[in-house]
């Protein structure tokens, strides 16, 4: 490969047909550190509104620092991995306290804090810094496995140092920001997973996997093991106009986030069943549930296969980590994917 040449191609195709992106707008290293993590397992047209919402919301790296955890969350509704949004403002408040609100330029201390990996490190330093630093993901090691005909697996950790000492052997010392977001918008619009548009291609020129033919067989990425299901009712309890509704717990799956009472059961739990289960762990009584959706929510490294119920209560005091609410207290908690099933069979009934 032809170095200059390769790095003027791919950064003057980027210059002509990069998208318009909001985070592109800015050199701020904290919007651009926001955008980031966003992306991360999330596409580009569902991050856009709540990356401008988010920043709105949150327009200094003080003002998240600051911001009610509760608050965060439900700013971070819908977009899912919310240990993203709890990490992130982890990482923040350490900027704050350690580095006088001033995100640190350098790899060593970026990538100190929470949440901030190798890729999101070499991705603000170089867009928000201009150093040239390796941002090496998923797209990128597809991108270059093709161009530089890589044929390590990219399922195994190891090989991430592979396309990280590449990237840094090929970088443009010039313009960091554009080369690395141009292998990025690279393999977003052109050298994508399955049917690469190689006649479109900037450096096409370059790719020694298109020079023998090889392109749609890269990368080489071997399967996920088979991801686990569980069976779940989600019950939504109700005493007069007011629902129950309980917070997560603080660490793991969906942390803090509040929830319709869930009970692990059998698939197709009979009503009678829900409601002894649900009398004894809430102290009360829980009667005439009624079985009013069925739906399933796929996560990273598991499956909910959820059915929800409606029922009815008397004497029952809210828990720890629990409490009654209105239905519109209800709206302002944060809750996920799940939760917003239910509420949308609720809505349809005219419950909520």
């Amino acid at each position: 490969m032809e170095k200059k040449q390769f790095q003027n191609d791919l950064i003057s195709w980027f210059a002509a047909e990069k998208r318009d992106l909001p985070w592109r707008r800015t050199a701020d290293p904290y919007q651009i550190w926001i955008s980031e993590i966003m992306l991360q397992q999330t596409r580009v047209d569902t991050v856009i509104p709540y990356y401008k919402r988010f920043i709105e919301k949150f327009p200094t790296l003080n003002d998240l620092a600051q911001a009610d955890e509760q608050i965060l969350l439900k700013q971070w509704e819908g977009l899912g991995y919310y240990s993203r949004a709890r990490n992130l403002q982890a990482g923040v408040k350490e900027v704050a306290e350690n580095y006088g609100g001033i995100v640190p330029n350098s790899r060593k201390e970026i990538s100190s804090l929470k949440g901030v990996g190798p890729y999101t490190a070499g991705a603000v330093l170089s867009i928000a810094y201009g150093i040239p630093e390796h941002a090496v993901d998923g797209n990128v090691m597809r991108v270059l496995s093709r161009i530089l005909l890589i044929e390590e697996d990219i399922a195994k950790p190891k090989t991430r140092k592979i396309f990280e000492e590449a990237v840094t052997e090929i970088i443009s010392h010039e313009d960091p920001s554009s080369f690395n977001q141009g292998l990025m918008e690279l393999g977003a619009l052109i050298c994508t997973p399955t049917s690469p548009k190689c006649l479109l291609c900037p450096v096409r020129e370059h790719c020694a996997a298109f020079h023998e033919g090889k392109q749609n067989e890269l990368p080489i990425k071997t399967k996920a093991k088979k991801t686990k299901s569980l069976q779940y009712a989600m019950v939504a309890i109700r005493n007069e106009d007011k629902f129950l509704m309980e917070q997560r717990p603080e660490s793991g799956l969906l942390a803090n986030m509040w929830q319709f009472p869930l009970l692990e059961t059998a698939i197709d739990a009979l009503p009678l069943e829900i409601e002894e289960q649900l009398s004894e762990r809430l102290k009360g009584v829980v009667d005439k549930a009624e079985k009013i959706t069925s739906f399933k929510h796929v996560f990273s490294h598991l499956t909910w296969n959820v059915d929800g119920f409606i029922a009815d209560s008397k004497n029952i005091v809210a828990l720890d980590r629990m409490r009654w609410v209105t239905a519109e207290e209800l709206e302002l908690l944060p809750v996920a994917g799940p939760v917003q099933k239910m509420k949308t069979a609720l809505q349809q009934r005219g419950e909520v």
